[in-house]
């Protein structure tokens, strides 16, 4: 194993930016974010990777990531254990850490490729959903995921792990109002469907209707408090998940998932859903 021939000073400038990159305001300075972990590492590696921090017994174990890491271009360190710690946002760091440009695409470049299933997430402040809800629509086969000016930053740490790599899988458009969002998806043909728990419209008979067959947007709301009366009017209709049981409600991501198989099953009617291996 030789990715460098000495371990990187804690004190070096390079482990000291890349801890900075904790906080958003460095992360939106310099464009840059951590993806933490082997799993966000590799698929990094692909996606615009920089440089990459490994113990050196992760980068033995994940060799493959460490060689995919060098012929992307990126600078490789071998790193002891508390730079590792220091650099990572998680209390169990998993020995390696990757730096990468920022990913996200123009809200117009999205719309010109006139897609099928959108998620749009307004007002989404935790990270963890916003990660998790990103996941969904890319399992889901989402084209897209649009996060509006109000909604949490795409780069936190916590949301870069709970999208277990799908980030890297699928355009993201950030800061788009969400009026801005809702016309211009519209104006692609993309019909508009706001999910809440208080809708007037019911999932399931949505799907019994034969109306989810068609270019979706599905909006979903803030955890706390769903979709405020403005956003519910710029949709074309909005729909209720149905609560079969005695449960109060769905949580965010949940719901999402939820809705996006939805209209996942309904634009796939012919030949049904891919499966999906879970980590």
């Amino acid at each position: 194993m030789t990715a460098t021939p000495e371990l990187i000073s804690p004190r070096s400038p390079r482990v000291s930016a890349a801890r900075r990159l904790a906080r958003r305001n460095f992360r939106g300075k310099e464009r840059l974010f951590l993806a933490e972990g082997p799993q966000a590492a590799r698929e990094a590696a692909g996606h615009g990777l920089t440089e990459l921090f490994a113990t050196i017994e992760a980068a033995e174990r994940y060799a493959d990531i460490v060689g995919e890491a060098r012929d992307a271009g990126a600078r490789v360190h071998l790193a002891s254990e508390q730079v590792i710690a220091d650099i990572s946002t998680t209390v169990t760091p998993q020995g390696i850490v990757g730096i990468c440009r920022f990913l996200d695409t123009p809200f117009e470049e999205i719309l010109a490729t006139r897609p099928r299933l959108v998620a749009v997430l307004a007002n989404v402040r935790d990270p963890g959903n916003a990660g998790t809800v990103l996941r969904c629509a890319d399992a889901a086969g989402a084209e897209a995921v649009v996060l509006t000016d109000a909604s949490v930053d795409l780069y936190n740490p916590k949301a870069v792990r709970a999208s277990v790599g799908s980030l890297f899988h699928l355009p993201v458009a950030v800061g788009v109002p969400v009026e801005e969002a809702v016309a211009g998806l519209r104006r692609a043909g993309v019909r508009i469907l706001a999910a809440d728990g208080t809708g007037t419209d019911d999932l399931d008979d949505e799907l019994d209707k034969g109306t989810m067959g068609g270019p979706t947007a599905w909006v979903f709301g803030n955890e706390a408090w769903g979709l405020p009366e403005e956003t519910r009017a710029l949709a074309d209709a909005v729909v209720r998940v149905p609560i079969h049981g005695k449960a109060e409600s769905l949580n965010l991501a949940t719901a999402a998932a939820v809705c996006l198989y939805a209209s996942a099953r309904a634009q796939r009617a012919s030949g049904g859903c891919r499966s999906v291996t879970q980590s």
